[in-house]
């Protein structure tokens, strides 16, 4: 496989050649042209599959390019770089049939995504073409039957037994010639790709690179990938059948060999669990033995793991860690230690095989009410402090991995502690408390209200706010009104009864009452008085 870069600009080449791991992708040889002219002469010359080039070169466009390969009926996967999002040109390029149209300054991440999808593309229509010439060309609806097979037999397996007859009818259906003793092995593949931040667009060129992969790696004399397929999001399902006796030590090593490309070549971390291997006859209990475990099992990443080792150990049961001593590492704001004790107590869980996604899950819960009580004690709002996108992601994947519970207990209590580090300054919170007052004095200000703002008991800041301030929290508020009225009393000719909802008092009798109470003198006279006195 070659690849062919055009661009006038010599950084750009530079960076695309130093930037882009071509021996990773496969590529034997990247030709590179500063012009179209010298591009039309390496395509005469050798044997180019993948194209990428910019559009706007002085000595004719990269769509010049393109339509100058479409007439010669070369069959080359195209990407077209540009400094412009403009139509006419993402246009002109669907028209001459561009694999891609990528958008100047170049992320070198999603352009390598790109490439692999190219190259996978370049390397079906490589195939496609023999067999169309071989005349075999009914592979490709194979390969969807074949998927439809596994996947329904797959899915099946965890809700109800699946009998024999059932498997014989299934084949039956979809005329696939296999035998009921012919023996099957399932590998579990879970991905942790970007930290769940991949958007759609990324993921589709990220599950085509993944398989590029995997059918490249688990190539064997010794069985055939019938299907792979993904059952949950970002975890995918790999169906071998062997042709003889089934190897453990085999699969463990192109275990190992995927989760070390995995970094490298889809940015992400992996982990690998090696199935039962059966007769066809009993695939359900297979399939279900191994899906059991990957539901309950409690994984560090890039590391292998088995279903017949899980299948040795009995249930464990939870113990608890020291949480007395959290407690006090808590107490004493001493982050590093108290991580350091939950990570050592899942760690040392870990190897003792003493962990599941359930005891995982009670684990959390006792910290988790380990931090708010914590923080209740100190009179903040732990409903306030812990909302948002960043706390609900962390939470949704903390069981995935022991990696996804540090993170999200490192979160859950360094927030804990960096709020308790500001609460501890009563003065900064009072002049936070002032400040918005000052800046929202015409919104609906109650007490409940502010103390959401910094996240503690409206009593407890209540206390504070008066301790600080030498005033109530509630007659700071009128004084900031009073004032603001006052001003606009002075400055504008408004009315009255428009100043009042301006300052937040939708009852002119109240303002008017707290007016004079704070003034000596109604909010009507006042007005009178100082448009009255003559300007000096």
């Amino acid at each position: 496989m070659n690849i062919l870069l055009v661009d006038d600009d010599y950084y750009v080449i530079a960076a695309l050649q130093k930037r882009i791991d071509w021996a990773l992708l496969q590529i034997e040889t990247v030709f590179t042209a500063s012009n179209v002219s010298q591009a039309q002469d390496i395509l005469e010359n050798h044997s180019v599959q993948i194209l990428i080039s910019d559009i706007e070169m002085p000595q004719g466009s990269g769509l010049e390019l393109l339509a100058w390969i479409r007439e010669r009926q070369y069959r080359i996967q195209t990407i077209l770089l540009t400094n412009y999002a403009d139509f006419n040109y993402a246009q002109k390029a669907i028209e001459l049939q561009s694999f891609e149209y990528f958008l100047k300054p170049i992320e070198f991440d999603k352009l390598m995504l790109i490439i692999q999808k190219a190259i996978a593309r370049a390397r079906e229509q490589q195939h496609n073409e023999k067999a169309i010439q071989e005349g075999h060309f009914w592979q490709k609806n194979q390969a969807k039957i074949l998927e439809h097979f596994w996947r329904k037999l797959v899915n099946d397996s965890t809700a109800f037994p699946i009998r024999t007859s059932a498997i014989f009818h299934a084949m039956e259906e979809q005329n696939l010639s296999y035998q009921m003793n012919e023996i099957i092995q399932p590998v579990l593949f879970n991905l942790f790709p970007h930290n769940g931040s991949m958007g759609k667009e990324e993921k589709y060129l990220f599950d085509f690179a993944l398989l590029n992969v995997l059918y490249e790696l688990y190539k064997s004399p010794f069985f055939s990938i019938e299907s792979i397929l993904e059952y949950k999001e970002s975890n995918w399902i790999a169906i071998l059948k062997w042709n003889r006796a089934p190897e453990l030590h085999l699969l463990e090593g192109l275990c190992g060999s995927f989760i070390q490309k995995a970094n490298p070549y889809l940015k992400c971390d992996a982990c690998c669990t090696i199935g039962l291997a059966g007769e066809l006859g009993d695939v359900g209990n297979i399939f279900k033995a191994t899906l059991t475990m990957d539901e309950e099992i409690t994984r560090s990443r890039n590391h292998t793991f088995l279903v017949e080792t899980y299948l040795q150990h009995s249930k464990p049961a939870y113990i608890p860690p020291d949480l007395t001593q959290l407690e006090e590492l808590l107490s004493q704001n001493n982050l590093s230690a108290f991580l350091a004790e939950v990570t050592g107590y899942l760690r040392g869980m870990l190897r003792g095989r003493a962990l599941d996604t359930s005891i995982l899950s009670l684990f959390r819960l006792d910290i988790v009410q380990l931090v708010y009580s914590f923080l209740k004690m100190k009179g903040i709002q732990v409903h306030k402090l812990y909302t948002g996108k960043t706390h609900d992601q962390l939470l949704l994947h903390s069981l995935a991995s022991i990696e996804d519970m540090e993170e999200y207990l490192n979160y859950l209590v360094s927030t804990a502690m960096k709020y308790r580090d500001f609460t501890s300054q009563p003065q900064s919170i009072a002049e936070e408390i002032k400040q918005y007052i000052h800046t929202h004095y015409g919104d609906d200000l109650t007490r409940g209200d502010l103390a959401e703002i910094v996240y503690l008991n409206p009593d407890y800041l209540a206390r504070l706010f008066k301790k600080e301030t030498g005033i109530s929290l509630g007659s700071y508020v009128i004084q900031v009104r009073i004032a603001a009225a006052k001003h606009l009393l002075e400055t504008t000719h408004h009315s009255v009864y428009t100043i009042a909802n301006k300052v937040g008092y939708t009852n002119y009798s109240y303002f008017s009452k707290l007016f004079k109470q704070e003034v000596g003198l109604p909010p009507n006279e006042y007005k009178k008085d100082q448009h009255s006195q003559p300007v000096q």
